[in-house]
Protein backbone atom coordinates (compact mmCIF):
# COMPACT_ATOMS: atom_id res chain seq x y z
CA UNK A 1 0.00 0.00 0.00
CA UNK A 2 1.17 3.51 -0.71
CA UNK A 3 1.55 5.95 2.14
CA UNK A 4 -0.59 9.03 2.61
CA UNK A 5 2.30 11.12 1.32
CA UNK A 6 2.41 9.09 -1.88
CA UNK A 7 -1.30 9.64 -2.49
CA UNK A 8 -0.91 13.36 -1.91
CA UNK A 9 2.09 13.63 -4.20
CA UNK A 10 0.45 11.81 -7.08
CA UNK A 11 -2.83 13.68 -6.65
CA UNK A 12 -0.96 16.96 -6.77
CA UNK A 13 0.86 15.99 -9.95
CA UNK A 14 -2.32 14.66 -11.57
CA UNK A 15 -4.46 17.68 -10.76
CA UNK A 16 -1.77 20.19 -11.70
CA UNK A 17 -1.01 18.44 -14.99
CA UNK A 18 -4.67 18.21 -15.94
CA UNK A 19 -5.04 21.97 -16.13
CA UNK A 20 -1.64 23.19 -17.23
CA UNK A 21 -0.50 21.06 -20.14
CA UNK A 22 -3.57 20.84 -22.32
CA UNK A 23 -2.06 22.62 -25.30
CA UNK A 24 1.27 20.77 -25.39
CA UNK A 25 2.46 17.69 -27.24
CA UNK A 26 2.58 15.67 -24.07
CA UNK A 27 5.19 13.03 -23.34
CA UNK A 28 3.40 12.29 -20.08
CA UNK A 29 0.55 10.67 -22.03
CA UNK A 30 2.93 7.79 -22.78
CA UNK A 31 3.91 7.06 -19.21
CA UNK A 32 1.65 8.78 -16.72
CA UNK A 33 -0.95 6.05 -16.22
CA UNK A 34 1.72 3.54 -15.26
CA UNK A 35 3.45 6.00 -12.97
CA UNK A 36 0.18 7.09 -11.36
CA UNK A 37 -0.80 3.46 -10.73
CA UNK A 38 2.70 2.73 -9.49
CA UNK A 39 2.62 5.62 -7.05
CA UNK A 40 -0.54 4.16 -5.51
CA UNK A 41 0.94 0.73 -4.94
CA UNK A 42 0.94 -1.12 -8.29
CA UNK A 43 4.53 -2.36 -8.47
CA UNK A 44 4.14 -3.85 -11.96
CA UNK A 45 2.80 -0.57 -13.33
CA UNK A 46 5.67 1.38 -11.76
CA UNK A 47 8.14 -1.01 -13.33
CA UNK A 48 6.53 -0.48 -16.75
CA UNK A 49 6.67 3.27 -16.33
CA UNK A 50 10.30 3.21 -15.26
CA UNK A 51 11.24 0.94 -18.16
CA UNK A 52 9.42 3.19 -20.63
CA UNK A 53 11.28 6.23 -19.32
CA UNK A 54 14.57 4.31 -19.38
CA UNK A 55 13.94 3.30 -23.01
CA UNK A 56 13.40 6.94 -23.93
CA UNK A 57 16.54 7.95 -22.05
CA UNK A 58 18.45 5.16 -23.80
CA UNK A 59 17.65 6.84 -27.10
CA UNK A 60 18.09 10.37 -25.77
CA UNK A 61 19.83 10.78 -22.39
CA UNK A 62 18.83 14.46 -22.39
CA UNK A 63 15.08 13.88 -22.73
CA UNK A 64 13.99 16.21 -19.94
CA UNK A 65 10.44 14.93 -19.46
CA UNK A 66 11.56 11.30 -19.31
CA UNK A 67 14.19 12.34 -16.78
CA UNK A 68 11.73 14.10 -14.49
CA UNK A 69 9.32 11.17 -14.52
CA UNK A 70 12.11 8.66 -13.93
CA UNK A 71 13.48 10.82 -11.14
CA UNK A 72 10.03 11.00 -9.56
CA UNK A 73 9.85 7.22 -9.70
CA UNK A 74 13.19 6.92 -7.93
CA UNK A 75 12.01 9.36 -5.26
CA UNK A 76 8.91 7.25 -4.67
CA UNK A 77 11.06 4.13 -4.43
CA UNK A 78 13.21 5.93 -1.87
CA UNK A 79 10.13 6.37 0.30
CA UNK A 80 9.43 2.65 0.06
CA UNK A 81 12.99 1.87 1.14
CA UNK A 82 12.70 4.21 4.13
CA UNK A 83 9.45 2.50 5.18
CA UNK A 84 11.27 -0.85 5.19
CA UNK A 85 14.03 0.58 7.35
CA UNK A 86 16.69 0.59 4.63
CA UNK A 87 17.95 4.11 5.21
CA UNK A 88 21.10 3.72 3.09
CA UNK A 89 19.14 2.59 0.04
CA UNK A 90 16.49 5.24 0.64
CA UNK A 91 19.07 8.02 0.77
CA UNK A 92 20.78 6.81 -2.41
CA UNK A 93 17.49 6.59 -4.33
CA UNK A 94 16.27 9.96 -3.05
CA UNK A 95 19.51 11.69 -4.01
CA UNK A 96 19.52 10.12 -7.46
CA UNK A 97 15.86 10.95 -7.99
CA UNK A 98 16.29 14.58 -7.04
CA UNK A 99 19.42 14.82 -9.19
CA UNK A 100 17.52 13.54 -12.23
CA UNK A 101 14.66 15.97 -11.63
CA UNK A 102 17.11 18.84 -11.21
CA UNK A 103 18.95 17.88 -14.38
CA UNK A 104 15.66 17.80 -16.26
CA UNK A 105 14.90 21.36 -15.15
CA UNK A 106 18.43 22.47 -16.07
CA UNK A 107 17.96 21.02 -19.55
CA UNK A 108 14.54 22.59 -20.18
CA UNK A 109 13.85 25.30 -17.59
CA UNK A 110 10.92 26.75 -19.55
CA UNK A 111 9.13 23.44 -20.13
CA UNK A 112 6.08 23.29 -17.90
CA UNK A 113 5.97 19.53 -18.52
CA UNK A 114 9.21 19.36 -16.54
CA UNK A 115 8.58 22.07 -13.97
CA UNK A 116 5.16 20.88 -12.85
CA UNK A 117 6.11 17.28 -11.94
CA UNK A 118 9.16 18.34 -9.95
CA UNK A 119 7.42 21.22 -8.23
CA UNK A 120 4.25 19.35 -7.30
CA UNK A 121 6.15 16.33 -6.03
CA UNK A 122 8.57 18.33 -3.89
CA UNK A 123 6.01 20.79 -2.57
CA UNK A 124 3.74 18.03 -1.35
CA UNK A 125 6.39 15.61 -0.08
CA UNK A 126 8.22 18.25 1.95
CA UNK A 127 5.06 19.09 3.87
CA UNK A 128 5.56 15.79 5.66
CA UNK A 129 9.35 15.87 6.02
CA UNK A 130 11.67 17.33 8.61
CA UNK A 131 15.36 18.15 8.62
CA UNK A 132 17.85 20.66 7.22
CA UNK A 133 17.34 19.44 3.65
CA UNK A 134 13.71 20.56 3.51
CA UNK A 135 14.32 24.29 3.01
CA UNK A 136 16.35 23.74 -0.16
CA UNK A 137 13.74 21.37 -1.59
CA UNK A 138 10.92 23.83 -0.89
CA UNK A 139 12.93 26.55 -2.66
CA UNK A 140 13.28 24.29 -5.70
CA UNK A 141 9.56 23.56 -5.69
CA UNK A 142 8.72 27.24 -5.33
CA UNK A 143 10.88 28.11 -8.33
CA UNK A 144 8.86 25.59 -10.37
CA UNK A 145 5.56 27.09 -9.25
CA UNK A 146 6.89 30.56 -10.07
CA UNK A 147 7.83 29.41 -13.57
CA UNK A 148 4.42 27.78 -14.04
CA UNK A 149 2.78 31.04 -12.94
CA UNK A 150 4.97 33.07 -15.31
CA UNK A 151 4.08 30.83 -18.26
CA UNK A 152 0.34 30.84 -17.49
CA UNK A 153 -0.11 34.38 -16.23
CA UNK A 154 -1.70 35.69 -19.41
CA UNK A 155 -4.45 33.05 -19.37
CA UNK A 156 -4.73 32.30 -15.67
CA UNK A 157 -8.37 33.36 -15.66
CA UNK A 158 -9.13 30.57 -18.16
CA UNK A 159 -7.80 27.81 -15.92
CA UNK A 160 -10.27 25.68 -14.03
CA UNK A 161 -10.77 26.03 -10.29
CA UNK A 162 -8.60 23.05 -9.43
CA UNK A 163 -5.43 23.87 -11.40
CA UNK A 164 -5.70 27.56 -10.60
CA UNK A 165 -6.27 26.83 -6.93
CA UNK A 166 -3.34 24.41 -6.77
CA UNK A 167 -1.09 27.01 -8.37
CA UNK A 168 -2.14 29.92 -6.16
CA UNK A 169 -2.04 27.90 -2.93
CA UNK A 170 1.22 26.27 -3.96
CA UNK A 171 2.80 29.68 -4.44
CA UNK A 172 1.35 30.94 -1.16
CA UNK A 173 2.54 27.89 0.74
CA UNK A 174 5.98 28.08 -0.84
CA UNK A 175 6.43 31.73 0.04
CA UNK A 176 5.12 31.10 3.54
CA UNK A 177 7.57 28.27 4.14
CA UNK A 178 10.52 30.21 2.73
CA UNK A 179 9.77 33.19 4.95
CA UNK A 180 8.20 35.68 2.51
CA UNK A 181 5.00 36.30 4.44
CA UNK A 182 3.95 39.30 2.34
CA UNK A 183 3.97 37.34 -0.92
CA UNK A 184 2.27 34.44 0.84
CA UNK A 185 -0.47 36.78 2.04
CA UNK A 186 -0.92 38.21 -1.47
CA UNK A 187 -1.49 34.79 -3.04
CA UNK A 188 -3.76 33.61 -0.22
CA UNK A 189 -5.79 36.79 -0.72
CA UNK A 190 -5.99 36.08 -4.44
CA UNK A 191 -7.15 32.51 -3.83
CA UNK A 192 -9.82 33.75 -1.43
CA UNK A 193 -11.04 36.44 -3.82
CA UNK A 194 -10.77 34.58 -7.14
CA UNK A 195 -12.02 31.13 -6.11
CA UNK A 196 -15.14 31.83 -4.03
CA UNK A 197 -16.98 28.85 -2.60
CA UNK A 198 -14.07 26.49 -3.24
CA UNK A 199 -11.84 24.53 -0.85
CA UNK A 200 -9.07 26.92 -1.92
CA UNK A 201 -11.00 29.89 -0.59
CA UNK A 202 -11.57 28.09 2.70
CA UNK A 203 -7.91 27.21 3.13
CA UNK A 204 -6.82 30.69 2.12
CA UNK A 205 -9.17 32.34 4.60
CA UNK A 206 -8.04 29.99 7.36
CA UNK A 207 -4.41 31.01 6.79
CA UNK A 208 -5.37 34.68 6.59
CA UNK A 209 -7.26 34.36 9.89
CA UNK A 210 -4.78 32.19 11.79
CA UNK A 211 -1.43 32.42 10.01
CA UNK A 212 -1.15 28.66 9.62
CA UNK A 213 -2.59 25.64 7.82
CA UNK A 214 -2.39 21.93 8.42
CA UNK A 215 -0.35 20.23 5.66
CA UNK A 216 -3.41 18.48 4.22
CA UNK A 217 -5.14 21.84 3.77
CA UNK A 218 -2.22 23.56 2.04
CA UNK A 219 -2.72 21.94 -1.37
CA UNK A 220 -4.14 19.04 -3.34
CA UNK A 221 -7.65 20.00 -2.26
CA UNK A 222 -10.66 18.14 -3.48
CA UNK A 223 -8.70 15.34 -5.13
CA UNK A 224 -8.41 13.02 -2.14
CA UNK A 225 -11.64 13.59 -0.27
CA UNK A 226 -12.03 11.12 2.49
CA UNK A 227 -8.35 10.15 2.35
Amino acid sequence: MATRISYLVIAAILSFFAGTLQAQQRYDHRVRNDFFAGFTGDAAALERGMKAAEATLGENPDHAEALVWHGSGLYYMAGQAFQKGDVEKGMALAQKGIAECDRAVALEPDNIGVRVPRGAMLMMATRFQQGPHVKALVARALSDYEKAYEIQQSFLDKLGTHPKGELLLGLADGYNRTGDKEKAKMFYQRAAAELPGSPYERSAREWLDTGSLAPQKAGCLGCHAGD
